[in-house]
């Protein structure tokens, strides 16, 4: 048994570097799904900044009038963040889908390949491209006045942060993939996550929502991630949003890889 284990381990690993570099690949080929994903949070990024900001900016608490809009821009980038990689989890729900309707994965099950190393090269290569997106869309944050205060302890904290909610984000992604039976109720399935932002702090301080919408907000995992992410651009106290965010993010990793993998387990005896 000993014996056994690190070689069964090793094998694991391996299939699992060999399916990540398969979808990395074709998210080259095809890169559709990953412009899709950079450009729709841009282009919402671009409109409540230009068109809302200097009203919203205004109305938050102890800033100028005068600069509404560049308070509203580093308020809502770690919003925008957020609905970054909630967006992957789209493209990550659209490949598994097609993976399974097209019987690549069918495929695989009757090959010598880990079967959890599978789904876990959909995981790590969506959770790679969610981490380029959010660092392309953070830079065009940058060129349109978004200036970071985070010293060099919290930029790699964040970056783990990022990566962290990135993976858990991409597991339940593929528990909806694995979960639709066609891949059109694929890209629609996701949409509840890149609504989440919108629902917490990412635009507007809950404390400004109705009493029950506020109660949601304040309680659902994506506020906590968005606070943590704003505290670390922004060098402020952390208080118990970063508990809070590596809580939710375990928490959704382990519903993604059970959900997941029992859908994976119960069409692999069907097949």
């Amino acid at each position: 048994m000993t014996a056994i284990a690190p070689a069964h381990q090793s094998h694991v690993i391996s299939d699992a570097v060999t399916m990540l570099r398969r979808n990395l690949l074709r998210a080259i080929r095809y890169p559709g799904l990953s412009m899709f994903t950079i450009l729709g949070p841009v282009v919402v990024l671009l409109l409540v900044v230009f068109v809302f900001g200097g009203t919203l900016g205004a109305g938050l608490p102890g800033v100028d009038p005068a600069g509404g809009r560049e308070a509203y821009l580093a308020y809502v980038m770690p919003g925008i963040l957020l609905i970054t990689i909630a967006g992957t989890a789209s493209g990550a729900a659209i490949t598994v889908a097609m993976d399974m309707t097209e019987g690549i994965t069918a495929r695989f099950r009757t090959m010598s390949i880990s079967r959890g190393a599978v789904l876990a090269g959909h995981v790590l290569g969506n959770t790679v491209q969610a981490l380029v997106a959010v660092a392309l869309v953070l830079g065009v944050g940058m060129l349109v006045g978004f200036r970071p205060t985070a010293g060099p302890l919290e930029w790699l904290a964040l970056v783990g942060v990022i990566t962290l909610i990135s993976f858990a984000v991409s597991w339940i992604g593929i528990g909806m993939g694995m979960q639709a039976k066609t891949v059109e109720t694929a890209s629609n399935l996701p949409l509840i996550l890149t609504l989440l932002p919108m629902l917490g702090s990412g635009f507007v301080p809950t404390e400004t929502m109705p009493a029950w919408l506020q109660w949601f907000a304040e309680y659902q995992p994506f506020t906590p991630f968005i606070e943590t992410v704003r505290s670390l651009l922004t060098g402020t106290e952390l208080g118990w949003n970063l508990v809070l965010a590596l809580g939710w993010a375990v928490v959704l990793t382990v519903v993604g890889y059970v959900w997941s993998m029992a859908i994976y387990e119960r069409k692999s005896v069907r097949g």
